[in-house]
This record gives structure tokens, C-alpha cells and sequence, in this order.
């Protein structure tokens, strides 16, 4: 590992949580040391149509995480004991790889812990001719300096906007500041990133950069979710796409929050629908309520089968 790598995960403060941690030798707040670590590489055929399409996503889903909601629906890799440590070489092969196999693009899950690591492995892959779409998949909990270091690296941000309500942000992942940061974050993103540019593959149409905001809609916070969608649509109107999320999954482990201790109910989901549809929102994603179940959640995979605008697919409509 480079120099400026090692320097990076000394006394860290890569994240919001400026845990200190000297990652050389032991884990920071996220769980991660210095060496990344992955928990699963493979084509991905649940995220948003114009991400997945029909040939699948290049999702690599990196152990550990910053956040640490109680709510997690993937513990096994948020909690960084599940998986893999491998160099910078082996994640650049790992790219190239999963286009071989046909993916879209390569989808970055949970990365922002490795930025330092992520980087240099972007560098090399587009040093030697890759030419995929590279797509940051995060919690949203990640300083705006983060997102600027991976300024003309990374093509489509994919963050959650999980709260707007620190009082929220605080009971359920320990992160009062989570709303600002994320904010911050979304604005660089877009920054970055000011439209969606598609690209027609067959009959598909797929996304090749901006930015896609996904909301996971909890139990009793519909107020909260229709705060957050009324804010991104007056702060970036059709500049970037929604996704409203159902999968909502109690994951046994909430008899401290017991009002979040059942799934999502389709009147609170259609709500929040009808509310994105009266606001004006018309570029974006909604989910079939039966995407709320423990069965898509499979070998770490994002659960859900969402409904799109871009895609004419049986089941499927527009958010309008």
C-alpha cells in the first residue's frame, strides 16, 4: 500500500465520526482497518432498472460501515466480520472482471470507508482503458471533502437520505449531524454530477452519470419522508432521480425502538407516493411492497423489485 494511503487510516478522520483511529493497526468506529474488505462481487439485479437493467449491476459490497443504524438490514457485513481482505490490484482486476461478465457499470457498496484504497483502484482500472461507469453506493453519512476527492471518478452517486430530524438521526444510528452531512454530501454530488445522462441499450435506457437519491421509508416517520422528498425536489427539482423504498425489514434487534418493530404498512407507502406524485416529482422510482420481505435479502444483496419510469417491464410503472 502506498505511503499516502497508510498516512490516510492514521489517526482517522475520513468520515464524520473522526473516530481517531490509527486503522495501521486496528479498526476505526466503521469496523475497517487499512486493508479493504469485501464481502461479496457479483452481478446485481435489484437496484433501479437503469442501474441494474437486464445484464445486472458489478456490485461489490465492502465490509464495515460508519453508520451503524439499529435497524441494519445487513448486519453480517455492516458489522465488518464477514468477508474478504484484498489489495488495491486485486479490487482493479476484480472491475475489470465484472465487465467481462457483462455488468453495466461497477457499483461501489458501502465504499466511502476506503476512499483512500477506492481511489487509487479507480486511478489504475482508468489508466488501463476501463471504461465503465463507476457508482458510489452510500449511506449518505460521508464528509463533503470525500465526495470532492472523488471529483472526475466517480460517474452516478447513489446516496440514502435516511433522515431529516437529527432527534431521529440520533436515536436510530448515533449521528446527530447526519442530516447536514448528508445534505453537504448531495450537494457536491450534483455539483459533480448536475443531470442524469442515459444511454439506450437495446430497449433499455441506461443511467451513465448522476446522481440517484434513495429514501427508505420507516414506520410511523412518513412526516419525516415527505420532509425529505419536499426538500430535494425544491433544492434540485429534475436534476436528479428519486427512489422511494419499501423493503423496510425489523431485523430483531429493536426491543429498545419498538415503534420501528414492524414492517412499512401500504397505506403509509401509498401515502408517501401519492404525497412525491402531488409535489410534481415525476423522475423516479417506487417500490412493490412485497419487495419488504427477509427472502430479497440474499447474499447481501439490496432487496427490492422496483418499478420504474424508465422501463416498460410487466409490473412496472411510472412515479407521475
Amino acid at each position: 500500500m502506498e505511503a499516502e494511503q497508510l498516512y490516510e487510516y492514521k489517526n482517522c478522520n475520513l468520515c464524520p465520526r473522526k473516530c481517531g483511529a490509527d486503522r495501521n493497526k486496528g479498526r476505526g468506529y466503521c469496523k475497517a482497518g487499512d486493508k479493504i474488505k469485501i464481502a461479496r462481487a457479483g452481478l446485481h439485479m435489484w437496484e433501479e432498472p437503469c442501474i441494474s437493467g437486464s445484464r445486472g449491476s458489478g456490485a461489490i459490497f465492502f465490509s464495515g460501515c460508519n453508520l451503524g443504524c439499529i435497524f441494519c438490514q445487513n448486519k453480517e457485513i455492516s458489522s465488518g466480520e464477514t468477508g474478504k481482505e484484498i489489495s488495491c490490484g486485486r479490487l482493479t482486476e476484480i472491475f475489470f472482471e465484472l465487465k467481462d461478465k457483462g455488468a453495466n457499470n461497477i457499483n461501489l457498496v458501502t465504499a466511502d470507508i476506503y476512499i483512500p484504497s477506492i481511489r487509487k483502484a479507480i486511478y489504475d482500472a482508468r489508466m488501463s482503458g476501463f471504461d465503465l461507469p463507476f457508482i458510489l453506493n452510500t449511506s449518505g453519512y460521508i464528509n463533503k471533502e470525500s465526495i470532492e476527492s472523488l471529483d472526475g471518478l466517480i460517474d452516478i452517486y447513489l446516496p440514502d437520505m435516511k433522515y431529516i430530524r437529527d432527534k431521529d438521526a440520533l436515536r436510530y444510528s448515533n449521528a446527530p449531524d447526519y442530516p447536514d452531512v448528508c445534505m453537504a454530501a448531495v450537494d457536491e454530488m450534483v455539483r459533480q454530477q448536475p443531470e442524469c445522462v442515459f444511454e439506450k441499450t437495446g430497449d433499455e435506457l441506461i443511467l451513465k452519470k448522476g446522481v440517484v437519491v434513495r429514501h427508505l421509508l420507516m414506520p410511523g416517520m412518513l412526516i419525516q419522508a415527505k420532509m425529505i422528498l419536499k426538500y430535494l425536489h425544491e433544492r434540485y427539482g429534475d436534476k436528479i432521480l428519486l427512489s422511494l423504498m419499501s423493503q423496510y425489514t425489523p431485523n430483531g434487534c429493536l426491543k429498545a425502538c419498538p415503534e420501528i418493530d414492524r414492517p412499512v404498512s401500504e397505506n403509509e407507502y401509498r401515502s408517501l407516493v401519492r404525497y412525491a406524485e402531488n409535489t410534481g416529482i415525476t423522475r423516479g422510482y417506487i417500490q412493490d411492497k412485497t419487495s419488504a420481505d427477509e427472502a430479497y435479502i440474499p447474499d447481501f444483496d439490496l432487496s427490492g423489485v422496483i418499478k420504474s419510469c424508465c422501463g416498460s417491464e410487466k409490473g412496472k410503472r411510472e412515479l407521475s
